[in-house]
């Protein structure tokens, strides 16, 4: 038994009353149980941009990031019988997954990278989940989770490609409305696309003037060669410190969301996601973690026109290593001595 990944009994990307009531009712199911997590705004930020910006702090839910809501939406609805869940990911889905069955009481298998960061891996275990290395016995990871679903009966959580990851990711983007009111722009953080996805749809329910604009790494654009060519493609996985945005293309089921309600994609170089990393924590006193600064850099890099605009910026998630930054952080302090 396992959620298969793609359009599964998903709405049309263009029905909005049928992705409202899936998203409405996602927030029921996350009621309670889901952080409602808060709304930042900073003059320094304003002032340095020109813009009214308002920051979701997903940096600070359960588990640390966005990822819980459609995880736990997800979960929530699989039938009394099921024998315990297997998801892949490069991190913060996996510990999502991992914690949502532990609430649940469900066994949990993860299929992830033996190189991710140490981290998420601790957390993953921390969670109770039974964690698999796929580069160390040689299988893609999505093959990997589906045979262990096959072998084990187990339901598979697709990280970010069914309606309703997607559907619990926008829950985000509708508290953020409900707490800043409309916006005109909204920045949002680009991997798979299952955020990005519910944001866009979010705001053309609550919000229909704003531009929804995707921010990637620069070296791990492939959703965005996809938007500007018009079809769903992939790239080889190129490093970056955004980990959570190193996935080779977006969802087919999120790509399909995308071209129908995101304005535009940018990208930004891993020097301005730490760059906005550093302005989050002394500036603001938030961790986040690279990925999780997308948008922030975007903001405050000039990258999208922001001046006299109310614009809302999705931290997507904080679980970053300390050490690991402190190492990233000094190059950008010595670069800002010397300027």
């Amino acid at each position: 038994m396992h959620m298969t990944s793609g359009k599964v009994d998903a709405p049309a990307p263009g029905d909005l009353s049928g992705w409202g009531g899936r998203i409405a009712v996602a927030r029921e199911r996350l009621k309670g149980v889901a952080h409602v997590t808060p709304m930042v705004t900073s003059g320094t930020l304003d002032a340095l941009t020109g813009a009214r910006a308002f920051l979701k702090c997903e940096s600070l839910q359960r588990m640390g990031a966005f990822k819980f809501r459609g995880a736990w939406n997800a979960i929530a609805q699989l039938p009394p019988d099921t024998r315990g869940v297997v998801a892949y990911s490069s991190g913060n889905h996996a510990q999502a997954v991992a914690l949502a069955c532990r609430e649940r009481g469900l066994p949990c298998v993860i299929v992830m990278p033996s190189l991710a960061p140490a981290t998420k891996l601790a957390a993953t275990r921390g969670y109770g989940a039974e964690i698999v290395h796929y580069d160390l016995v040689g299988e893609e990871r999505e093959a990997l989770a589906l045979r262990l679903a096959r072998e084990r009966g187990l339901a598979m959580i697709p990280p970010f490609d069914h309606p309703d990851i997607v559907a619990g990711q926008a829950t985000a983007t509708v508290e953020l409305i409900e707490q800043a009111g409309p916006l005109d722009l909204l920045l949002v953080p680009v991997g798979g696309g299952g955020l990005i996805s519910g944001a866009a749809l979010a705001a053309a329910l609550h919000s229909p003037g704003c531009r929804v604009v995707g921010v990637e790494p620069a070296a791990g654009d492939d959703g965005g060669r996809s938007f500007r060519v018009g079809h769903h493609g992939s790239m080889a996985a190129r490093e970056t410190i955004a980990d959570g945005a190193r996935t080779p293309s977006l969802g087919e089921l999120t790509f399909a969301i995308i071209r129908r309600h995101v304005a535009d994609m940018t990208c930004v170089p891993d020097r301005a996601l730490l760059e906005a990393m550093r302005f989050a924590f002394e500036r603001l006193k938030l961790v986040i973690e690279p990925t999780g600064a997308l948008g922030l850099a975007a903001l405050l890099g000039g990258v999208v026109r922001a001046e006299g605009r109310r614009v809302g910026v999705i931290l997507s998630g904080g679980n970053v290593d300390g050490s690991l930054a402190a190492e990233w952080f000094a190059p950008v302090r010595e670069g800002a001595r010397e300027r």
